[in-house]
């Protein structure tokens, strides 16, 4: 390995298309016949369209409520994001059916089980995960997602206990690369930014938000990542998206030989 490769304390992670290999597809008209049966069986009548359209025009809502109320709080900075949950929720209250939060969730984690295509951990990431915390140093995730939908992704790929702690969007309110969001983790763990590493597949929401607070990038390039035009402005590379040159990246940042 040629480059120089500083030591950190704290290692922070992406999840989708960083640790974990995932294919949704929301618009597939089977997922919305399905979903709207459960809700017709549950005493919310809905034809797939409509469904389909009022689910929607209800995450416009939540997401505009999520980003107005968000920066009355902290500013242009930050980014909202909200948990879809609720939107399931109130699909029920709208054609008059109750719907408890458990049923929300569960409405949720079967959306996500019928969007869901591939899921699967990339070879080499469990047991590089392992070898940081073995090794002492922190493992944490920082994720853009829905909670009802990844931590049951979580635990069907067997991912969960190998963090220190975990950051959902949905769960905080906001999302990468909002700085709110990486101050929140610092703060909540007592971590200082230049002791960390952070590794996303992402250039916009992975590497420049962390490096906007002061943090190191690694950034891995996969199937899923957005184009990158030009060379990547973070301080590691794995650009053919091989994790076994990730974990030599990293075990060498932790000073593992």
């Amino acid at each position: 390995m040629d480059m120089k490769i500083k030591s950190y304390k704290n290692f922070i992670f992406d999840l989708y298309g960083t640790l974990v290999d995932i294919r949704t597809n929301e618009e597939n008209p089977y997922l919305w016949k399905r979903i709207s049966e459960l809700y017709t069986s549950l005493g919310a009548p809905y034809s797939f369209r409509e469904l389909k359209k009022s689910y929607k025009q209800a995450v416009n809502e939540a997401v505009c409520h999520v980003q107005r109320e968000g920066e009355k709080r902290f500013g242009r900075e930050f980014i909202g994001e909200p948990d879809l949950t609720a939107v399931f929720q109130q699909l029920y209250q709208i054609k008059g059916a109750s719907c408890s939060s458990e049923q929300a969730a569960m409405t949720a984690h079967f959306f996500r089980i019928l969007s869901r295509q591939k899921l699967r951990v990339y070879n080499g990431v469990k047991e590089t995960l392992q070898r940081l915390r073995e090794n002492g140093r922190g493992v944490y995730l920082l994720s853009n997602a829905q909670r009802d939908f990844t931590r049951p992704d979580m635990e069907l790929v067997g991912l969960t206990d190998f963090f220190d702690g975990i950051l959902i969007s949905s769960e905080e309110g906001c999302k990468k690369p909002s700085p709110v969001f990486f101050h929140r983790l610092l703060e909540r763990y007592g971590l200082k930014a230049q002791d960390c590493l952070m590794m996303g597949n992402d250039m916009n929401s992975d590497i420049a938000g962390a490096r906007a607070v002061g943090m190191d990038a690694l950034y891995i390039h996969t199937e899923t990542s957005p184009a990158v035009a030009g060379k990547p402005d973070a301080d590691y590379t794995v650009m053919d998206g091989d994790w076994n040159k990730a974990a030599e990246l990293l075990l060498a940042a932790a000073d593992i030989v």
